[in-house]
């Protein structure tokens, strides 16, 4: 089995991205919406699954990439609750896509000292993707790079319902009352890796091939992300594109509800975790 890459960070590609920005600011969480697979494959007149396989292809380049940046975490939104509503021969042909990328692309994440992790719904995928995933995400649990979560089965709200659950039989088991119940015990109970803690905010959410909504991404997380739209179909989207996304993040200044200026202060869980920054003099969001 290939040995993991110790250090996969080009800190000079990194410095270039932010140095000459005010902020100096360089996204440690990285959330991409892959749109556009579809409308690429029938603007070329091919069938829609070329423009899956082409964009299966293109998560390799972007993960190692990334991994280059040094960004510390790398969320792929692959594949949504609503994308069940799609043609059974299409959402037939993305899990098999799926449960082959997993099986080809272990070799490349341990290259690159890639962590693999998941959130959603995964119990209810095929058992032949669950259990691949599982396989790749055990094998990678070791690395110590980038971690890349892939979204599948995955849905905001789903995601918010999942914790109220959560949240409402702690309350039934007399382990939580309604009056403990703030922000921190929401997220507290959001999905979380295998070691039982919680994401950090994405910093950046990119979506592609130009459409200007979340689609029920992160729907929690994201309240104060940066948002970077292209116009550059998924299958399209190369090292440049995540570059210059990378570089707009660098030129904003992100105040979280406050004024311009203003100092942030670090906001913690228990474990230490930063989840965000307190602003003072807060007033407008």
């Amino acid at each position: 089995m290939p040995q993991p890459r110790k250090e996969g960070r080009d800190p000079d590609s990194r410095a270039t991205l932010t140095s000459n920005q005010p902020n100096n600011a360089f996204p440690n969480h990285v959330a991409i919406i892959m749109d556009g697979n579809g409308r690429w494959a029938q603007s070329r007149h091919l069938l829609r699954s070329r423009g899956h396989q082409v964009g299966a292809k293109v998560v390799k380049e972007c993960v190692e990439e990334a991994s280059r940046l040094g960004v510390k975490l790398l969320t792929l939104y692959a594949f949504s609750i609503e994308n069940w509503k799609r043609p059974k021969t299409e959402v037939s042909f993305l899990m098999r896509l799926l449960e082959r990328f997993l099986a080809q692309e272990e070799p490349h994440l341990m290259k690159n000292n890639v962590v693999l992790e998941s959130i959603g719904r995964i119990e209810a995928l095929p058992a032949g993707v669950r259990s691949q995933l599982q396989r790749v995400k055990e094998a990678t649990s070791s690395n110590t790079g980038l971690r890349l979560c892939l979204a599948l089965n995955y849905g905001g709200r789903a995601e918010i319902a999942d914790a109220a659950k959560k949240i409402a039989q702690r309350v039934k088991d007399g382990t939580l009352s309604v009056e403990q119940i703030d922000e921190d015990t929401v997220r507290q109970h959001l999905y979380a890796d295998a070691h039982g803690r919680q994401y950090p905010d994405p910093d950046l959410v990119i979506r592609t091939a130009g459409e200007m909504r979340l689609s029920n991404f992160l729907l929690w997380q994201a309240s104060y992300a940066e948002l970077y739209v292209t116009d550059v179909c998924w299958p399209d989207f190369r090292p440049e594109h995540l570059r210059a996304a990378v570089a707009e993040y660098a030129r904003r200044e992100r105040k979280f509800g406050g004024l311009k200026g203003s100092t942030g202060v670090p906001h913690q869980s228990s474990d230490g975790l930063v989840l965000d920054s307190a602003v003072s003099g807060s007033d407008t969001h």
